[in-house]
C-alpha cells in the first residue's frame, strides 16, 4: 500500500553494466544514484543487463519489502529534465521495469522516472516527428544535456536524499 512518505529501504538503480553504455540515455538511473552515494541509504546498481534486472533486484530485496524499494530508470516518454516519482504503475514499456515487475509479481513499488525524452525543439529540426525511443536512448549524453540532467539530480537530492 501506498504511503504518504516513502520509508526506502533499498534503491535500486537500473541501467545496462557494460562499458559500452556508459554514460547514455538509458544509463541515467547509473549516474543518478552517484548522485546518491553520500545519502547513507543502501543504493545498488544493476549488475546485468536492463531486461535481467528483476532477478538481481530479488536477490538484494532480503527482508525489504517492496513497498519500501525504490528503482531509479530513465524514462523516453518524460521530456529531458522533468523527473516523476511513481508508485504502483505499469512498466510503461520500459524493459528492466517490466522485468522487476514480472520477477517481484507486483508493481507497488516505487519508480523515480528521469526522462531522457528531447524537446520538441530537437523533435522538429529532425522532420517534426516524434522521435523512436530507440533512435536516443543507447546514445552518449551530450554535453549539454548532462548540464540539464545534472539540474535534475541536483533537485532530486535535495529533495529525496535527506
Amino acid at each position: 500500500m501506498e504511503t504518504s512518505k516513502p520509508n526506502f529501504k533499498l534503491i535500486f538503480a537500473l541501467g545496462n553494466n557494460d562499458p559500452q553504455y556508459k554514460n547514455t540515455y538509458h544509463n541515467v538511473g547509473f549516474l543518478m544514484a552517484d548522485c546518491l552515494k553520500d545519502s547513507g541509504l543502501r543504493i545498488i546498481t544493476n549488475p546485468g543487463y536492463m531486461n535481467e534486472a528483476g532477478k538481481h533486484l530479488k536477490k538484494a530485496m532480503k527482508g525489504v519489502k517492496p513497498d519500501c524499494l525504490l528503482v531509479i530508470q530513465d524514462d523516453s516518454d518524460i521530456t529531458l529534465g522533468n523527473f516523476k516519482l511513481s508508485f504502483g504503475r505499469s512498466s510503461g514499456g520500459h524493459k528492466g521495469a517490466e522485468n522487476i515487475i514480472q520477477t517481484l509479481k507486483t508493481k507497488n513499488f516505487w519508480r523515480l522516472r528521469i526522462g531522457i525524452r528531447p524537446s520538441p525543439s530537437v523533435a522538429l529540426a529532425k522532420g517534426g516527428r516524434r522521435l523512436k525511443a530507440s533512435e536516443f536512448v543507447l546514445k552518449k549524453i551530450s554535453s549539454v544535456d548532462q548540464k540539464i540532467l545534472n539540474k535534475v539530480f541536483q533537485e532530486v537530492v535535495e529533495n529525496f536524499g535527506k
